[in-house]
């Protein structure tokens, strides 16, 4: 069966979290009533979680049966070669209406062995930010795994990490091993590995649903957490209007940032991957052949890897995330 659809949009998969909120149904538009959704899966193939096509002709396939019916023809020849029937990247929007754990993600080689998955680096797009609302990364100092302790055991792991005052358009690159934490009062788009492998290392002494304090992973972080130091943990990046704009370049994805007004043609001749598009404001028109599709803020659209050129449109000034593997 030929691959006979350009742009393939999929119906969110809602996750309840204890720290989530509202923002993501009335910022961003999720159907849902629940006043603690912290995740919505845009596009997913986490096992137990495959993506669900919500438009065109495709109505009702999962992403797990395009991908094993369509293969390169989807995700690329050497994306296919590479992970075969998995989808590479999980696609996020997340609102952290409480501080999530300090936590972190194991790389591929210790994700392998231990969980038979792989690692998790990610970035994070900050699209919304409350007034002082702040982000959790890495250490303020080069530290050890005896300061780290001490810290842990005396509950003032805080005092040796890195916390920084964030505002919309700020980018943050986390790659595996980086102490983390979202905090409250923050949106954000984010684009990871295909893993749900969290180690939480500290949870401000929160208590589950069931009145029981939550899981914390002390002795399987100990081998994953990179204990060195960066000057400065932001990404820096400059945007010029209706031009793709480089942002995060890793061996795990690639992101560019449009900021469109107007029309804009997009071409990928030699590019061996699919594309995902996230729009972190505004709203954009998807245009190829006699086909269209419009994303608005908070929306995530894939176009596959046969499709070499498309064009986008918006009447408004909007941005949009571009996310591929090279």
């Amino acid at each position: 069966m030929q691959l006979n659809q350009t742009f393939f949009k999929f119906t969110p998969i809602l996750q309840e979290k204890i720290w989530g909120g509202t923002k993501l149904a009335t910022l961003l538009g999720k159907k849902s009533n629940n006043p603690k959704i912290g995740e919505s899966w845009e596009i997913s193939d986490v096992d137990g979680f495959s993506s669900v096509v919500c438009n065109g002709r495709y109505i009702g396939w999962t992403l797990k049966e395009l991908l094993k019916k369509h293969k390169e023809h989807l995700v690329g020849v050497t994306v296919y070669e590479k992970f075969k029937d998995t989808f590479p990247l999980l696609i996020k929007f997340i609102d952290a209406n409480q501080d999530l754990s300090i936590q972190l993600h194991p790389d591929d080689s210790i994700a392998k062995s231990r969980h038979n998955s792989f690692g998790k680096a990610e970035m994070w797009y900050i699209m919304q930010a409350e007034e002082n609302s702040k982000l959790i990364v890495g250490f303020a100092n080069d530290s050890s795994k005896e300061e780290y302790l001490k810290h842990l055991k005396n509950n003032t792991l805080t005092a040796i990490l890195n916390q920084d005052i964030v505002q919309e358009g700020d980018v943050y690159f986390i790659p595996s091993g980086r102490v983390h934490a979202i905090c409250k009062g923050v949106l954000i788009a984010e684009i990871q590995q295909t893993s749900d492998i969290t180690y939480r290392i500290y949870d401000w002494g929160r208590k589950d649903s069931t009145g029981k304090p939550r899981e914390l992973h002390t002795e399987q972080a100990f081998d994953a957490i990179d204990f060195t130091s960066e000057e400065n943990y932001k990404s820096a990046y400059e945007t010029k209007m209706n031009a793709v704009s480089p942002v995060i370049s890793s061996s795990y994805f690639t992101t560019n940032i449009i900021c469109v007004k107007g029309k804009v043609l997009l071409e990928k001749p030699t590019l061996d991957s699919f594309k995902i598009y996230m729009c972190v404001s505004g709203k954009v028109t998807f245009m190829h052949g006699d086909e269209e599709e419009t994303l608005q803020q908070g929306e995530t659209l894939l176009v596959p890897y046969i499709c070499k050129n498309y064009a986008i449109k918006a009447s408004e000034t909007s941005k949009i995330l571009e996310v591929y593997i090279v």
